[in-house]
């Protein structure tokens, strides 16, 4: 299947997906036919997108014990984009502090939370997709964002084992891989949402196959 049919009546959801790549992601997905759930813990932040249309989830992604129960409501899943992030640092080597280590961390405490409690769903999916947005600092890390890149580099080395863990459960099972993960790279994500959100809904297009994420870095059509 390609196209709209391979991702119509897919559940995907959107974990911290209340900025404008959520609004992105949450419109190009529906277009495709999928249903789309967007968590965050901001009640107010996700009222907009229910009165859209989207279903919504309001949940702390850094609590374990609150994202286990949230997903122990989810029922079928077949999709799963942590969009958490956002950038700290600056002032070289010196300037990498411990508040800024700690704010990026939140970040992959949720990916780490949401990807443990959503596995056996998405395990039994016949078509599961995880994906997130990475940054280009992964592979040239600069003095003033060594948090930033390090916690990425982290984020990327989870989603790579997730992408194992959907080759090891196939080969265990005897059976054909049906779960895939993706790692978009953006030097900048601001400009970008738009062209993000469509590669995330093509993500079902792929047959999925290999033991690790696919990395697709994404730019600007100038770049």
């Amino acid at each position: 299947m390609t196209g709209r049919e391979a991702t119509t009546g897919r559940h995907v959801l959107l974990a911290g997906g209340t900025s404008d790549i959520g609004w992105a992601t949450a419109r190009a997905l529906r277009t495709t036919g999928a249903r789309v759930t967007v968590a965050g813990r901001s009640a107010t932040k996700l009222e907009p997108f229910g009165a859209e249309g989207f279903e919504t989830m309001c949940v702390d992604l850094a609590d374990a014990r609150a994202v286990d129960h949230a997903f122990e409501r989810i029922g079928r899943l077949d999709g799963l984009i942590p969009l958490v992030g956002g950038w700290r640092g600056g002032g070289g080597i010196p300037g990498q502090s411990d508040d800024d280590w700690a704010a990026l961390e939140v970040a992959l405490t949720a990916v780490r939370h949401t990807c443990r409690a959503a596995w056996p769903l998405l395990d039994a999916s016949p078509s599961a997709r995880v994906a997130v947005v990475s940054s280009t600092a992964v592979a040239h890390p600069l003095a003033g964002g060594a948090n930033y890149a390090a916690m990425k580099a982290a984020t990327e080395t989870w989603i790579h084992a997730v992408a194992h863990g959907f080759s090891k459960s196939a080969r265990d099972a005897s059976r054909e891989q049906t779960g895939a993960c993706t790692i978009f790279r953006v030097r900048a994500l601001s400009g970008l949402e738009e062209t993000v959100a469509a590669h995330v809904a093509a993500l079902w297009d792929a047959d999925p196959s290999g033991t690790s994420a696919d990395v697709v870095t994404v730019d600007t059509p100038n770049d």
